[in-house]
């Protein structure tokens, strides 16, 4: 009898650490699959932030090219030097307006926190208002090399509008994260996210509707227009990269689109 009970005691022993054995192995499954599933959702919330990222950099894009040719944001008082003048032989009513332009000019810009839109054409863009042509050889970046189909001259270069290298998400949203309380760690880790757009005019187009940026079709009247290629990327730096440094991106997204603007 006191054998068998003895028997039956070594025998219970042995089936706990076996269910113990069992059961710290499922807890320690569970413990990586977890971790696992919480890295694999980081990163995709780091891809999706990434392509928002990508999207403002079309978007920045698109408001450059309106921007020149509706008239630039100036400081006349600070770009005065670089503003066109009537030139040496301007007539007395030539100097006059320009005067009376100017005057206008610096009245809205106090009234726009010192920013005002330069609308002369008389000079041709890029100094007054225009339609922004291709005269700028595209710089390798990350960005421009991951697009495999850009026209390339006789040289080897291609040619574009505009071109805007490393511009920082963090430092956009910065006054936004402050407000909001966010901590030194979260401003940090936006600041990782960086944009950067060039545009390419493709040429003269014609299309339906009205506005300055063409999305959709709202009526059956055709009008002439300049059409852009837009090129836009979203970065994610790697952790501890300067802020200067945008060579080597932990995250790329690269975007396109093309827009009708009306001449």
């Amino acid at each position: 009898m006191n054998k068998n009970r003895k028997s039956q005691k070594g025998f219970t022993l042995i089936l706990s650490l076996v269910l113990l054995l069992v059961m710290s192995l499922m807890g320690g499954a569970l413990i990586v699959i977890s971790s696992t599933d919480h890295q694999s959702n980081n990163t995709s919330d780091e891809y999706q932030q990434t392509f928002y990222v990508a999207e403002h950099a079309l978007i920045e894009a698109e408001k450059y090219l309106i921007n020149e040719m509706i008239g630039p944001w100036v400081d006349p008082i600070r770009d005065q030097a670089t503003l066109p003048t009537p030139g040496a032989g301007a007539s007395t009513e030539e100097l006059e307006a320009h005067s009376n332009y100017m005057d206008e000019l610096r009245a809205k810009a106090v009234a726009n926190g010192g920013f005002a839109r330069h609308t002369d054409a008389s000079a041709p863009w890029p100094i007054g208002r225009g339609i922004p042509i291709n005269v700028l050889t595209l710089r390798d970046t990350a960005c421009s090399n991951s697009f495999r189909n850009l026209v390339r001259d006789n040289s080897g270069d291609v040619l574009v509008a505009v071109q805007q290298e490393n511009w920082n998400f963090g430092e956009l949203i910065e006054p936004i994260l402050v407000s909001e309380g966010a901590s030194n760690a979260e401003i940090e880790h936006m600041q990782r996210y960086r944009w950067e757009y060039f545009a390419i005019n493709v040429g003269s187009s014609t299309f339906k509707g009205a506005g300055t940026s063409l999305k959709k079709t709202s009526t059956n009247v055709q009008r002439q227009g300049t059409a852009y290629k837009l090129y836009g990327c979203g970065y994610l730096m790697p952790k501890g990269t300067d802020l200067d440094d945008f060579d080597d991106p932990e995250i790329l997204i690269p975007l396109e689109s093309l827009v009708i603007l009306s001449s």
